[in-house]
């Protein structure tokens, strides 16, 4: 008997492996409410809006302090949202309008998605987050259980349109073997901490909801694919396939070097001494990129010298004691766009994703810059460590030359992020005035493509594997090549471990991911020789497609 034709549904692959196990769709989230009477007491009323919308935000933050990595970076900017003046100034005048506090959070909410979709880029990616909010508060004020994906009693694969940063980050990879989301890009923050969280993922998929609760499914991380009702031998044959792998890759401990030798830093990105501390626990040889911002989120004025000096130290502490490696490049504040500061708020911006973020808000708050330079000197002098310093979003060689030489002042090493593709193009200049840059892949991608990273028409563009993108970042190696000074990769680029022989292929000397991806990659570099990671890389360059980059580079590391 002829098995039946296998239906196969495909996306954008996030994060590599094979599960197989159910469907499971998470359920409604709370209706919006219907109009109602006006309160009879509008203090009252506010207060109790303002209550439900604080003991939100007291949750978020408290998940926030258990999670680590990026994982704790959004729930802590998604918990600001839940304490944002203007969504609650907007919620409060409607309530004192006549609506009923419910009525007040969904109305306020419409405001501001119309206004983050219209600006679009960093801000668009806000609505899934600040919707999640409005349903979190909505169900506070009901009295009823905060919503969100249900803990499954078995194994299962995940499917939903998009996740809130509340949801992913709470999953439990024991139990959600996989995560097919119809929205979203490979660097969305369900991407992104699906990578932390080591699941196979797959964004992106337009035909999802053809595929009902319950269904039997196959997902290929890999290729981006989701076979519906698998051959089961066969399936299972390849989950177990797939876990042998990861068997292999959990046995690497280090250090990072191909199979002839070659040296290449494995990294961690991390955001603050906790999330340090449980990056030292994994093979990396240090940190490739510290967001300082976490410390300046969310408060009503900046965090003082001492406060600041405490919070550089655990970091360089942390990896001063470990037998790996004490690197820690640290990323002065990219705040801006979509992480507003309180107490340094630049306005209205018609396009905050291209307005005053990273290094730009220094030229109008330029203490700031000056004060954290200090606190990161302070730091290292305490602890004896070396940090290595670098600006985020910078644009020209002056910006370049301006900074390293306040960072050189305070004898620190010097360097920035090339996130910009006129910094892509400007590499030569830009290594004449610093000692190392770091590719910020994500922002590099969505900029050189002109395409928002959160939208599921323009995934294909998001793809770090785009042949433009990976011209820039062969530009930029070649220019460290040519002037002897390290190239980094801090983006998510560097968590795949194709994309990362690749890179290495191109003359990038360190990889820096969340914690969880470093033996995925350090195992992949260990298995081929440098002549392969180049012949990789120069296959996927002479592609036109993202598909064609990943299947020429492949063939090109296996022959």
């Amino acid at each position: 008997m002829t098995a039946p034709d296998r239906v196969t549904v495909r996306g954008t692959p996030v994060v590599g492996g094979v599960a197989y196990a159910p469907v499971m769709w998470p359920g409604p989230r709370p209706a919006l409410p219907a109009p109602g009477p006006a309160p009879e007491d509008l203090d009252a009323e506010v207060d109790r809006f303002r209550s439900a919308a604080a003991s939100v935000a007291d949750r978020l933050r408290a998940r926030a302090s258990a999670a680590t990595g990026v994982a704790a970076e959004v729930l802590s900017a998604t918990a600001a949202m839940a304490e944002d003046r203007g969504w609650i100034g907007t919620a409060e005048k409607s309530i004192r309008a006549g609506s009923p506090a419910p009525n007040a959070a969904a109305e306020a909410t419409e405001t501001f998605v119309a206004m983050f979709t219209k600006l679009g880029g960093l801000m668009a990616e806000r609505v899934t987050d600040l919707k999640d909010v409005r349903d979190r508060v909505l169900a506070e004020l009901a009295g009823q259980p905060e919503p969100g994906i249900t803990t499954p009693d078995h194994e299962v694969i995940l499917f939903a349109d998009d996740l809130a940063p509340a949801d992913t980050s709470g999953l439990d990879p024991n139990r959600v073997r996989g995560l097919v989301t119809r929205l979203g890009g490979p660097t969305s923050h369900t991407a992104i901490i699906a990578r932390q969280l080591g699941i196979p993922c797959v964004v992106a998929v337009g035909d999802l909801h053809t595929v009902p609760e319950g269904t039997l499914v196959v997902v290929d991380g890999s290729a981006g694919t989701i076979v519906v009702e698998p051959d089961a031998e066969q399936a299972r044959a390849d989950v177990a396939a797939s876990r042998r792998a990861a068997e292999e890759t959990a046995r690497w401990t280090g250090p990072g070097r191909t199979a002839d030798g070659v040296d290449v830093a494995i990294l961690a990105n991390v955001q603050d001494g906790a999330s340090a501390r449980t990056a030292a626990t994994h093979p990396v040889a240090g940190v490739g990129l510290f967001r300082t911002e976490l410390a300046f989120l969310d408060r009503a004025s900046e965090p003082t010298h001492d406060e600041q000096t405490a919070l550089y130290r655990e970091v360089i502490e942390a990896f001063a004691a470990s037998e790996a490696g004490s690197k820690v490049v640290i990323r002065t504040l990219d705040a801006g766009s979509d992480k507003p500061l309180l107490f340094a708020d630049s306005g209205t911006e018609a396009n905050p994703a291209l307005g005053v973020r990273g290094l730009r808000v220094a030229f109008a708050h330029p203490g700031l810059l000056e004060r954290q330079l200090d606190a990161i000197a302070a730091a290292a002098e305490q602890t004896g460590g070396s940090p290595w310093v670098m600006a985020p979003m910078v644009a020209t060689a002056a910006e370049a030359r301006d900074f390293a030489a306040d960072v050189r002042r305070r004898r620190l090493v010097a360097g920035v992020m090339i996130e910009i593709p006129s910094a892509a193009l400007l590499a030569p200049a830009i290594l004449a005035e610093v000692d190392f840059v770091s590719i910020g892949t994500n922002d590099l991608t969505q900029y050189t493509m002109a395409a928002d990273r959160m939208s599921a028409e323009l995934a294909q563009l998001t793809d770090p594997w785009q042949p433009a993108v990976l011209a820039l970042i062969e530009r930029v190696a070649a220019a460290g090549r040519a002037a002897d000074k390290p190239v980094g990769v801090c983006g998510e680029a560097a968590a795949d471990p194709l994309l990362a022989c690749v890179l290495v292929g191109m003359g990038v000397t360190s990889l820096s991911s969340a914690p969880a991806a470093a033996a995925g990659v350090g195992a992949a570099l260990a298995r081929v020789t440098m002549a392969q990671c180049m012949a990789a890389a120069h296959a996927a360059l002479d592609t036109a497609a993202p598909a064609d980059a990943r299947a020429a580079a492949a063939a090109a590391l296996r022959s």
